[in-house]
């Protein structure tokens, strides 16, 4: 897959795509919908499959100060994306100057003259523009006089009847709930990040951990968890990625007094060194939240009792695949 930063600046032979537009946030099914029919239109005009998103999501702009909410940081967004088929990823920079782009002029000068779309794709609820006053009926009557098809999406709906939305993925990450995290988006929720440079407390305890400051990425809660991980993107082998069992700590570890949330990682029967390394971490399951302990006896004494805990869950799940 190719990826382009910014429209106006594509070869000629990535003009004329089927594009599907919008933020994707967790490339959640209903978000699949959207960018397969662009690529079902792709095959069928014979023209490249592709994917027009927004970097930084619009709202880290608009409300800076907002808790980190997002689901896919922009390498897990472009690698979920990748791996459905598409040809293209076009990354708009979503700044101030672009936000006060008029509705109109971001279909004439981004999508006509910078993309020249075959055909756009979009949810029902597509909005765009200054004060959010683009909307699918435009892009249908624009289409009409600017030589582009268009096709709006209708929600999918889960099987409870309501429609997949990286909300609801959100909610229920924040209630703990990782099992329906992982129905909503149809796999199992993961965080990942390059390992720093500790403490080093951990391997002082006898459990060596990898931690990885979460910058942007949505914050579960605060706990432990059991885990499988992926050193590096997995994309050299991307049909038997090895993933790796461990259990991880989601938090401020009260115990030492820290501040600022942290994913401390120890991996099983691992001991190679991974600092500076890209780690995928899926969240397999939950087994306690985070406490503040006694003494580090207490604290040692319970990581060996959820590494046991996190072998056996590891385990059953590894069977029920």
């Amino acid at each position: 897959m190719r990826i382009f930063r910014h429209f106006d600046t594509l070869p000629d032979d990535a003009r004329g795509a089927s594009v599907a537009i919008g933020n994707f946030d967790g490339v959640h099914p209903g978000h699949r919908a959207v960018i397969s029919e662009a690529g079902l239109i792709a095959r069928d005009e014979g023209v490249p499959w592709a994917v027009l998103t927004f970097e930084p999501h619009p709202r880290q702009l608009f409300a800076p100060n907002q808790a980190p909410f997002r689901l896919t940081p922009f390498r897990a967004k472009a690698r979920e994306i990748e791996a459905m088929g598409v040809d293209m990823l076009i990354v708009q920079r979503f700044n101030k100057a672009f936000s006060e782009m008029e509705a109109q002029d971001f279909v004439r000068d981004a999508l006509v003259g910078g993309l020249g779309a075959h055909h756009l794709v979009s949810g029902y609820d597509f909005v765009f523009g200054h004060n959010r006053s683009g909307h699918c009926d435009l892009l249908l009557t624009m289409g009409e006089k600017e030589g582009f098809g268009f096709t709006a999406v209708s929600a999918l709906l889960d099987d409870t009847g309501e429609a997949y939305s990286s909300t609801r993925v959100r909610d229920r990450l924040k209630q703990g709930d990782l099992a329906g995290a992982a129905e909503i988006l149809g796999r199992d929720f993961e965080l990942s990040g390059r390992v720093a440079h500790g403490e080093k407390r951990g391997r002082d305890l006898g459990f060596p951990t990898a931690n990885i400051h979460l910058g942007r990425h949505i914050r579960p809660n605060n706990g432990v968890y059991a885990v499988r991980v992926l050193i590096g993107d997995g994309l050299k082998d991307a049909t038997r990625p090895h993933w790796r069992d461990g259990v991880a700590n989601i938090g401020s570890r009260p115990t030492f007094g820290g501040d600022g949330v942290v994913l401390e990682v120890f991996l099983f029967d691992f001991g190679e060194d991974l600092y500076g390394k890209r780690l995928r971490v899926r969240l397999i399951d939950h087994l306690r939240d985070e406490k503040k302990f006694d003494g580090l006896d207490a604290l040692k004494a319970q990581i060996a009792l959820d590494t046991e805990m996190a072998k056996k869950i590891l385990a059953a799940t590894e069977k029920s695949i």
